[in-house]
């Protein structure tokens, strides 16, 4: 049995890490989707509202829990016996970081592997943080994320 990890913040989840969800769970016997609590950014959602914006997102895909955690993810990784990592890359911009970040997690976590997948390519140009700015401005997201996640930003908007 592999069980994979994907780690984020998933501020909102979209549409691009639900694929990037569902492509995991046909590779491996079951899926983490990992919502971080502390994290250098400063989140529009709490973790609790992240945690449920994630399970309503990856609702029907089998083998794949949500949750939290703190602290460094290659931890809790190895707490929940996690022998591979999933990370997204939407375009070649996004590798350098994320072979940077895979290198640290390989010297922290040397028991888990990072495999990176890439979404659908309709899907390869969306960013939690760009779903979140055209929400701002009364655009409509919903090609981009769950219904229940642009309700969650509609409503997160209108205060």
């Amino acid at each position: 049995m592999i069980t994979a990890i994907y780690p984020g913040t998933f501020d909102p989840i979209t549409n691009g890490h639900s694929d990037i969800v569902a492509r995991a769970a046909c590779l491996f016997d079951n899926v983490i989707v990992a919502v971080a609590k502390s994290t250098s950014k400063t989140t529009a959602f709490t973790i609790d509202e992240r945690v449920a914006m994630a399970r309503e997102a990856c609702a029907g895909l089998e083998r794949v829990e949500v949750r939290s955690f703190d602290g460094l993810m290659t931890n809790f990784a190895r707490e929940r016996q996690a022998k591979v990592i999933v990370r997204g890359l939407r375009a070649v911009s996004d590798f350098e970081n994320e072979f940077q970040m895979a290198g640290m997690n390989r010297h922290l976590n040397n028991e888990a592997e990072t495999v990176f997948l890439m979404p659908a390519e309709h899907l390869s140009f969306i960013s939690s943080s760009l779903v979140r700015e055209v929400a701002s401005y009364g655009g409509d997201v919903g090609n981009f994320v769950h219904e229940s996640v642009k309700t969650a930003l509609q409503e997160r908007l209108a205060r």
